[in-house]
């Protein structure tokens, strides 16, 4: 069911070299971390890795049980009453009733028609569920970023310093004018199917753009001034917990968070149609 990819365990420098993070992100300062080896899911949970979980234990996600979720404004096939409004702040995001993993743009979509997409609408609480079904766990930030660095040593990206190597697009992100035009030169204005574009080095697939991925740690900006060279767990409290490798629906007009060192953050109860996760186990 998950496809292990060995990560051996070895030092790194952990932040951005670059400087280019968001101050308030805490993406500094760059500082060695030591992680022990583990595995980790090639690609991103998917909608039938989720579902076999969802069929195996009847679990009801936090998106159903409150009645609606987070979809992009362009991505939104619900009408009329369906759409309960658009988020203060961030108009593009609309909350759907009835939007949530098996419909992911809305009541009238199915997951049976994207199963090789990841799977959406999952809150941190959703992820430690299936990860406590399969016998797995979410990674740390710092398993998560020496995972998706892929053995490059304070690169920018997951495949080096450019982000579109010899114009080839290497992540699903935004090109054109975000919200209102997206010109989709990579191919996808949503989700993609897992493994669209080419592997890391440590082939692991869309460690950068399509899906958030949560990580298990608490999020707290200044949490790289103090933290453990071996192995850190994140600090003890929070804003909320953190995600990784940016989405869809970054663009470096207002979310260049598809580097290897950008972080955010949601709280665990959130969920929305750019977020999901991948899952670790020790070796």
């Amino acid at each position: 069911m998950h496809r292990d990819i060995e990560i051996p365990g070895g030092p790194f420098q952990m932040g951005d070299a670059f400087g280019e993070g968001y101050p308030s992100d805490g993406e500094t300062p760059v500082h060695e971390v030591r992680v022990d080896g583990f595995r980790i899911d090639a690609t991103a949970v998917t909608n039938s890795m989720f579902a076999a979980f969802v069929d195996a234990t009847g679990y009801r996600t936090e998106a159903e049980q409150y009645g609606s979720s987070a979809v992009f404004h362009l991505l939104c096939t619900a009408t009329g009453s369906d759409v309960l409004g658009a988020a203060a702040g961030a108009p593009w995001w609309l909350e759907i009733r009835g939007a949530y993993w098996a419909h992911p743009t809305g009541p009238s979509s199915n997951w049976r028609d994207v199963p090789d997409h990841p799977v959406v609408h999952v809150s941190h609480h959703d992820a430690l569920a299936y990860c406590a079904w399969a016998g797995r766990r979410l990674p740390t930030e710092a398993e998560w970023e020496y995972a998706a660095r892929g053995g490059l040593n304070g690169m920018r990206f997951a495949w080096g310093n450019d982000l579109t190597p010899g114009g080839e697009h290497r992540c699903n992100i935004w090109q054109g004018a975000f919200p209102a035009a997206n010109i989709q030169e990579d191919g996808h204005l949503g989700t993609a199917p897992v493994m669209s574009f080419p592997p890391n080095g440590y082939g692991l697939y869309e460690m950068a753009g399509n899906i958030w991925e949560w990580c298990s740690d608490w999020f707290l900006p200044k949490y790289y001034r103090n933290s453990p060279t071996d192995n850190p767990q994140g600090p003890t409290i929070g804003k909320g917990r953190v995600m990784r490798g940016g989405s869809y629906l970054c663009h470096d007009s207002y979310c260049n968070r598809y580097r290897v060192a950008a972080r955010t953050f949601n709280t665990p109860e959130s969920s929305s149609g750019n977020c999901g996760f991948r899952t670790v186990a020790t070796n």
